[in-house]
């Protein structure tokens, strides 16, 4: 008799396996876990000046904290094991309001000479490990910086493709329980595999529903990704890449009459720096085609970022440029065509050991195609930022 086994199916079960095998392997000895604690914080203050801004204040605040667990332990055979918990206060929502502390990791791992596995609730590959060219969070003048997020309340934040906050594969940012394995490292590249049974179900949920709410938030299933990165060093130049492909099938959304489908998920991003002395340049490119449009939207934009970028580190100062062009429909309802270009510029200054503040400008020019025959809902929006952030 022959059994037919999926390539999901199989790579997950390996995956599975080589996670209980791991934490199940004799030790010659009883190990003691050490308990490393770190975090993070920021606090960041915004001037916006913007065409659309009827009814809206020129000044606003936001800050976040991240606390992280980690109980680590190492056995006699070299088998490194244990997990991490990062506890966040504030939800990355500039629409919500909320003093509740919240998780985005928890996961347990297992590192030895078979590379690395991890299951819980954490980000995808592409967020962890896919490059957006130098300037990433913490840099004044990042794609990754939340300069953006200043535009809530106004027209143009939802009218914002949602490629110019998703940088990655499309929802490389969702923190759904899944398994992870990431290979050794071999001449410089490390492969990694996940997969998650459903988007956005984390922690204790159990959710093996085929079909959603009418109306409800957008799911996926069976959500696939995959990708590698590298790092070589050549004299003077440091090389690193890095690319990722994400799949999935979106949910049915059903009232029991009507039905609603979308487009599944099919999302790529590749991205580059090198470095020499105290330069950096790089870019980054991700596609997402039709993914997650209703499959009878009147109109479909494919989803597409370009970012390029560029620093320079001069004694505690670094100084940093980035343009983003995205493209796509827009992030509130995904239905109507938009696109935004956005240049950036930024001073970091390391003012101690784990401490920075910097100051970025943006830049923001975005267009929401109208869909009456009027004219489109065009708006410019300057945002200076002062961020200050701290890292123990």
């Amino acid at each position: 008799m022959r059994f037919a086994v999926s390539a999901r199916t199989a790579a997950t079960a390996t995956a599975v396996v080589a996670l209980g095998a791991a934490l199940a392997s004799p030790a010659l000895a009883q190990s003691s876990f050490d308990i490393t604690v770190g975090g993070d914080g920021y606090f960041q203050g915004a001037f916006v000046d913007q065409r659309q801004d009827s009814g809206l204040r020129s000044t606003e605040f936001a800050n976040r904290l991240r606390l992280t667990i980690s109980p680590n332990a190492k056995a006699d055979n070299g088998l490194e094991y244990g997990g991490r918990l990062r506890l966040l206060a504030g939800n990355g929502d500039p629409a919500v309001s909320s003093r509740t502390v919240e998780n985005d990791r928890a996961f347990l791992y297992a590192t030895g000479g078979f590379g690395t596995v991890q299951a819980g609730v954490l980000n995808g590959l592409s967020d962890e490990y896919g490059m957006i060219g130098p300037n990433v969070e913490g840099v004044a003048g990042s794609a990754d910086s939340n300069g953006l997020l200043f535009l809530n309340g106004s027209t143009t934040y939802g009218a914002l493709p949602l490629t110019a906050t998703s940088l990655r594969t499309l929802i490389s940012y969702d923190a759904g329980t899944k398994i992870v394995y990431l290979s050794p490292s071999f001449g410089g590249v490390q492969a990694a595999f996940s997969y998650t049974p459903r988007s956005g179900d984390s922690n204790t949920s159990v959710n093996r529903r085929k079909t959603d709410a009418l109306g409800g938030g957008l799911s996926f299933h069976d959500v696939i990704e995959g990708g590698a990165v590298y790092q070589g060093v050549f004299d003077a130049v440091t090389v690193e890449a890095s690319a990722f492909y994400q799949t999935g099938k979106t949910v049915r959304q059903t009232d029991g009459v009507s039905d609603q489908r979308f487009e599944n998920l099919n999302s790529f991003h590749v991205g580059a720096n090198v470095a020499y002395e105290g330069f950096k340049v790089g870019a980054s490119y991700a596609y997402s085609g039709d993914s997650a449009y209703a499959k009878d939207a009147p109109s479909k934009r494919d989803q597409e970022v370009l970012i390029v970028g560029g620093q320079y580190a001069s004694g505690p100062l670094l100084f940093a440029a980035n343009y983003v062009r995205a493209r796509g429909n827009d992030s509130a309802t995904l239905s109507t065509p938009a696109k935004a270009d956005i240049w950036q510029g930024g001073i970091t200054w390391t003012v101690a050991p784990g401490l920075t503040t910097g100051l970025e400008y943006d830049y923001v020019r975005s267009s929401l195609s109208s869909t009456t025959g009027g004219a489109d809902l065009n708006d410019r929006a300057h945002i200076v930022m002062l961020d200050t952030r701290f890292a123990f």
